[in-house]
């Protein structure tokens, strides 16, 4: 019986040594996981940023507020169902400056999305949405579940 002189890290993760090195494990990609190194970090860099957002309740309505300055109205898809929220857009970067001239670059371009789950069932067919220097504004009814009306009987 051969011992397998693999490490814990390389027996779980498929990693095998290169040139005989102990300590510097390769990771070994496989079709099942991308294939090669380069489509993982086109995978990495094509991910979409978090839209952040203030969720809060009125005691008629759900409001969601989102700053989405930057973005055309156009380039923003708020879909929305009884009980969740989504929010995509992209914000496009202008560049004129040179990557050299930048002191600090903390500004996110590029897609964007959020999903809310509710905490109340809403009136979709009454929703707004608002968006007013740059902060989108969700004004969502919630549904009336004690509401009752009286239902005519027609005769047929």
């Amino acid at each position: 019986m051969t011992k397998d002189k693999r490490t814990f890290f390389e027996r779980l993760t498929g990693a095998v040594r290169m040139n005989g090195d102990e300590h510097e494990p390769e990771l070994k990609p496989s079709k099942k996981n991308g294939g090669d190194l380069a489509s993982w970090i086109d995978e990495e860099t094509e991910k979409e940023g978090e839209l952040t957002v203030d969720v809060y309740q009125t005691p008629d309505s759900i409001v969601i507020k989102s700053m989405i300055a930057g973005v055309r109205p156009e380039d923003l898809d708020v879909t929305i169902t009884r009980d969740l929220v989504t929010i995509r857009g992209k914000r496009e970067e202008e560049r004129i400056e040179n990557d050299d001239d930048y002191f600090l670059r903390e500004l996110y371009w590029g897609s964007f999305s959020r999903t809310v789950q509710l905490p109340e069932e809403i009136d979709v067919d009454e929703a707004e949405a608002v968006e007013k220097h740059g902060l989108l504004i969700l004004m969502l009814p919630k549904l009336d579940k004690k509401k009752q009306s009286k239902l005519k009987v027609r005769t047929a």
